[in-house]
């Protein structure tokens, strides 16, 4: 057996106990596990488990009756290390790939202040001024944190991004290969005519039973805020309409996906619904 494959079956025992041992543990720990995976296979340039066909953008769209250039929608689950693609068809939003997260950092929660190494949570906005073809990170979209809550709650910091690589400080890392893809995308929509894309980042998928874990969480009613967010985009598969009123989220249905796509303004009135 050549030493090339020994390190390689080394390697692959080591996470398979890694990951029986993370099962009883905590978030920290399986967390922990899991950025560790997924940096092995990011060093030896592996293909993380879970990567959709990146050699065959086309094909996977027209098996979907999709379109490169309709407007999209992203959705990021931290516990999941899972980013994912929705894109309009016939006015409502249709799932068309999930890429895995190679990292992203900190804990579950919310980035606070500058400087925490925490990746956002929230709902955030992204146009064209927000793209960098150029980024040290091979490419990226800046989440324009802080946001309008964010903002509201005092929180600061800057250039939190999804972008290429497997590093992170307080951004979404997706490999190269996977944002050239999600790149292709969004660009294809922005230059489609799309204003701006919504960006909902969420610890977790957002179920009863995972919120049920976090009961006494300090952190839980900032979570709960998000589900409702979630939970409308779940039922009607638009984009809500966000604004912050008193220092809360506060979600109202869409009639129309560019009503989602509004900025996000701090106010407490709720607007007519046009019949």
């Amino acid at each position: 057996m050549s030493a090339a494959l020994t390190a390689v079956l080394a390697v692959g025992l080591a996470v398979l106990f890694a990951f029986i041992y993370a099962a009883s543990q905590g978030d920290r720990v399986r967390i922990g596990l899991e950025r560790l995976a997924r940096q092995t296979a990011w060093s030896f340039g592996w293909t993380l488990p879970g990567t959709p066909d990146l050699a065959d953008l086309e094909g996977r769209l027209s098996a979907k009756g999709l379109k490169l250039g309709a407007p999209v929608l992203v959705r990021v689950f931290k516990r999941e290390f899972a980013l994912e693609v929705w894109l309009r068809d016939e006015g409502r939003y249709r799932h068309f790939a999930t890429y895995p997260i190679c990292r992203w950092s900190g804990r579950l929660g919310p980035k606070l202040r500058e400087g925490d190494r925490q990746s956002p949570e929230g709902f955030y906005l992204v146009g064209k001024r927000s793209l960098n073809p150029q980024s040290r990170w091979h490419r990226s979209f800046n989440l324009g944190f802080p946001n309008v809550y964010d903002r509201a709650h005092g929180r600061t910091g800057s250039f939190l991004m999804v972008h290429g690589g497997c590093s992170s400080i307080g951004c979404y890392a997706i490999t190269n290969a996977a944002v050239d893809e999600v790149w292709r995308l969004v660009t294809a929509a922005l230059n489609g005519g799309q204003m701006r894309f919504q960006v909902q980042a969420f610890p977790f998928r957002m179920t009863e039973a995972n919120l049920a874990r976090y009961e006494g969480d300090p952190r839980l009613p900032f979570w709960r805020q998000l589900k409702q967010g979630h939970d409308l985009f779940e039922a009607a598969k638009l984009p809500p309409r966000v604004r912050v009123c008193r220092g809360k989220y506060a979600f109202e249905p869409s009639n129309s996906a560019p009503e989602g796509e509004r900025p996000i303004l701090r106010s407490c009135r709720t607007e007519a619904r046009s019949r």
